[in-house]
C-alpha cells in the first residue's frame, strides 16, 4: 500500500474521528479517553504520511529543530525576566518574619543563584517536571495545568472551527456579490466584528441572549448550551478578519487571466468559483492563519474572565499578579508551543494548496 492511498485512509479516519469527539462532547458533555487519543493519532499520522509524500522530511526536521531552539529562548528569557523584576514571591503588604521567609525560600531553592536556578529549572524541564506551584501549596503545576487545559482547548478549538466556518463562507458570498447589497451587509458585518473589543461583544451577547431572551446561560462551562456565548464571542473578531482577507483574495483571483480563459470556455460560473477560484484564494487566508491562532488563545484570556470559564486565563493572570514563577513559566511555555506547532503545520499546508510552492 502506498503513502499516496494510505495517507486518504487517514484523513478519512481523521475526519470520522473528528465529528465523534465534537458530537460526543456537546450531546453526552463528555468524550472517551480512547477516542481522543485515536483522534490525536490519525492527526499526526495524517500530518506525517503528507510531509512524507510531498518529500518534506528534512524541511519538517529543520523546523522543528528551529522549534525547539525557539521555545529554549522563550523559556530562559521568560526565566530571567521573572528572576530580575523587583520584589518576589513571598513579598507580601504584611511582611513574614524573617526565619519564616528564609525558610520559604530555601524550600524553593530561592535562596540558590539565579544561575543555579536556571540551570535546575532547564533540567528538570527536560525531565518534564514543571515544578510547584508557590500559590497552590503542595500541587504540582502539571496537574494544574491537566485540570483547566481542556475548558481552554475546547474554548479556542470551537471558536477557531466557528471563525472559519464563517468567515471563509461569507468572504467568498461577498467577492461572488461585488458590489450588491449581500456585499456590503457581508463587509459592514465583518468591520463591525473587527472593531468591536471582546468584552463588548460579551456583554451585548449577555444581555440579550442570556438576560432577555433567556435562551442560553449566562456564565460558567457546565455542558454544551454554556459553550455557546463563550465561543461565539471568540469566534467573531476571528471571522470578520477571514470575511475581508477572503473577499479581497477571492476579488484578486477572479481578475486573473487564467479565470478569464475558463469563463471564455463556457464553464459554469460556480466550477469556476470553486474548482479553480477558491483553493488559490486560500494562499493569502493560510499566512494569517498562524496570527489568528495566536489573537484566539489570547483573547481566551478576556472571554474566559467574562464567562467564568475553569480555564487557564485565570490562572496566567492570578500567577502574574501572584508572581507564581512556575506557573507563569509553565503556561508561558504551552502556549508558545501551540503558537510555534500552529505556524509549523500552517507552512506544510502551503505545499498542499499551491504545489508550485517549494519549501526549502
Amino acid at each position: 500500500m502506498n503513502v499516496k492511498r494510505l495517507s486518504k485512509i487517514f484523513s478519512i479516519l481523521f475526519g470520522v474521528s473528528f465529528f465523534a469527539v465534537v458530537i460526543g462532547d456537546w450531546v453526552i458533555n463528555s468524550t472517551p479517553m480512547a477516542l481522543t487519543l485515536f483522534f490525536a493519532f490519525t492527526f499526526f499520522a495524517m500530518i506525517g504520511l503528507f510531509v512524507v509524500e510531498k518529500g518534506l522530511v528534512p524541511y519538517t526536521f529543520k523546523r522543528i529543530l528551529g522549534s525547539l531552539v525557539t521555545l529554549f529562548v522563550i523559556a530562559s528569557a521568560t526565566f530571567f525576566m521573572l528572576r530580575l523584576l523587583p520584589g518576589g514571591p513571598f513579598d507580601k503588604e504584611k511582611t513574614l518574619p524573617p526565619k519564616i521567609k528564609a525558610h520559604i525560600e530555601a524550600k524553593y531553592n530561592l535562596d540558590k543563584s539565579i544561575m543555579w536556578q536556571y540551570g535546575d529549572y532547564m533540567f528538570g524541564l527536560m525531565k518534564g517536571d514543571l515544578g510547584e506551584s508557590y500559590k497552590y501549596l503542595g500541587r504540582p503545576v502539571r496537574k494544574i495545568i491537566g485540570e483547566c487545559l481542556p475548558a481552554s482547548f475546547k474554548l479556542g478549538f470551537y471558536a477557531l472551527i466557528l471563525s472559519f466556518l464563517i468567515g471563509i463562507p461569507l468572504g467568498v458570498l461577498a467577492a461572488a456579490k461585488h458590489n450588491t447589497w449581500l456585499d456590503q451587509v457581508s463587509m459592514i458585518s465583518a468591520i463591525s466584528g473587527v472593531a468591536l473589543p471582546n468584552f463588548v461583544v460579551a456583554a451585548l451577547l449577555v444581555y440579550v441572549f442570556a438576560m432577555q431572551l433567556n435562551w442560553f446561560p449566562p456564565a460558567l462551562w457546565s455542558g454544551p448550551l454554556y459553550y455557546v456565548l463563550p465561543v461565539v464571542t471568540l469566534g467573531v473578531r476571528p471571522a470578520a478578519v477571514l470575511a475581508r482577507l477572503t473577499r479581497a483574495s477571492v476579488l484578486e483571483v477572479i481578475s486573473s487571466d487564467y479565470i478569464r480563459t475558463a469563463k471564455a470556455k463556457g464553464l459554469s460560473g460556480k466550477r469556476i468559483l470553486f474548482q479553480h477560484v477558491l483553493q488559490n484564494s486560500l494562499i493569502p487566508v493560510l499566512s494569517i492563519a498562524g496570527p489568528l491562532v495566536a489573537g484566539v488563545l489570547a483573547g481566551s484570556f478576556i472571554i474566559e474572565i467574562c464567562f467564568a470559564v475553569p480555564g487557564m486565563g485565570k490562572h496566567l493572570v492570578q500567577s502574574v499578579t501572584n508572581r507564581d514563577y512556575p506557573l507563569i513559566l509553565a503556561l508561558t511555555l504551552l502556549y508558545s508551543t501551540l503558537l510555534v506547532f500552529a505556524n509549523l503545520i500552517v507552512d506544510l499546508l502551503y505545499a498542499y494548496f499551491d504545489p508550485r510552492m517549494k519549501l526549502s
